[in-house]
């Protein structure tokens, strides 16, 4: 509703304008507060941009300690990898020469051929490693693993290899000890066959005939004796075959060989011959008697149909394939 004329003034009075003095003063003084007002917020932003720019700072700092100590702990890592990788490859590599080593030491081929294959995976391995970055842990970590498990396979492999070593060494010591009392059967056996030898020899000498009271002669045409070659018809040897109750009886063939005094042997025939000492010589008269272990006398005559040189000649008497008596003779003119 419309104010009355005493409220109105009441508010006149109350919302009084000033002169024109008074309203410069007024616009100096809001002036002066914009002023301090403008002044006061650029201050406030000067320190608020102050605080954000430490603030950046601190959090690059932190950031750049934080990536630096990151950088630090990615390199001491990268050089245990190294560390750990040339480890493995040393590890890979004595292990490849205790496979290289067992190889000459076994002589199962079956075994050897399996050793061939697990060291060939070792190299391979270990090839592989060689070519592996130090970076790239998992990979390492996977082949020490790896490694692990072909020590436990060489280990299985060393077992075999003890076993078959013991049974090797068993087996050797039961060869030595077969092989001794083979020698000592081989020597018994070697005694008794020389015993068995000088046994057959005693009982071979002991059983060989034997001549003795050789007498060799010239006869002329009326079988008188005569010394002279030109009156000589034949030449008459004389001995006795000595008493052997050892010796084998029977039927005995006894050969004479004539020699004369360059040791060529009066023969009749070239075809005249006889075993002696594996080979066949031959005869210059031959005659066969019955022997029974007695003494017995035995002549033979050679007929001389040849030219004879005055000198030694030598009378050689056999039996059994055995020389029983030899006798040397002079023939003059």
């Amino acid at each position: 509703m419309p104010f009355s004329k005493s409220a109105k003034q009441k508010n006149l009075k109350k919302y009084k304008i000033p002169n024109s003095n008074s309203f410069f003063y007024i616009c100096r003084e809001i002036s002066n507060a914009n002023h301090s007002s403008l002044l006061e917020i650029q201050m406030k932003n000067k320190t608020l941009w102050i605080v954000i720019v430490v603030v950046l700072l601190a959090i690059i700092g932190i950031a750049a300690y934080y990536i630096l100590h990151q950088q630090k702990q990615i390199d001491d890592m990268v050089v245990q990898m190294e560390l750990q990788r040339e480890e493995l490859a040393d590890e890979y590599n004595e292990l490849s020469l205790q496979y290289e080593g067992y190889k000459f030491s076994v002589s199962n081929d079956s075994l050897v051929a399996k050793l061939e294959v697990e060291q060939m995976k070792v190299q391979r391995l270990m090839e592989e490693l060689r070519t592996v970055k130090a970076t790239n842990a998992k990979r390492i970590g996977e082949l020490k693993r790896e490694l692990e498990t072909l020590k436990t396979i060489m280990r299985g492999y060393v077992q075999q290899i003890d076993s078959l070593n013991r049974l090797n060494q068993k087996l050797t010591q039961e060869n030595k000890e077969v092989t001794w009392k083979y020698q000592q059967a081989t020597a018994t056996v070697s005694q008794l066959t020389e015993e068995k030898a000088q046994l057959t020899e005693r009982v071979s000498l002991a059983s060989k005939l034997d001549a003795s009271g050789i007498y060799v002669t010239g006869i002329n045409k009326k079988n008188k004796s005569t010394g002279q070659i030109s009156k000589m018809e034949q030449i008459a040897i004389s001995f006795k075959i000595n008493k052997n109750i050892t010796a084998p009886t029977g039927d005995k063939v006894i050969y004479v060989r004539i020699k004369k005094p360059d040791d060529d042997v009066l023969v009749k025939s070239s075809d005249n011959v006889f075993q002696y000492e594996n080979k066949e010589i031959n005869y210059s008269a031959k005659r066969t008697i019955e022997y029974d272990g007695e003494e017995v006398s035995v002549s033979i005559y050679w007929k001389i149909e040849e030219f004879l040189s005055p000198g030694t000649y030598r009378v050689d008497i056999f039996a059994d394939g055995n020389l029983i008596g030899s006798q040397s003779f002079k023939l003059e003119k």
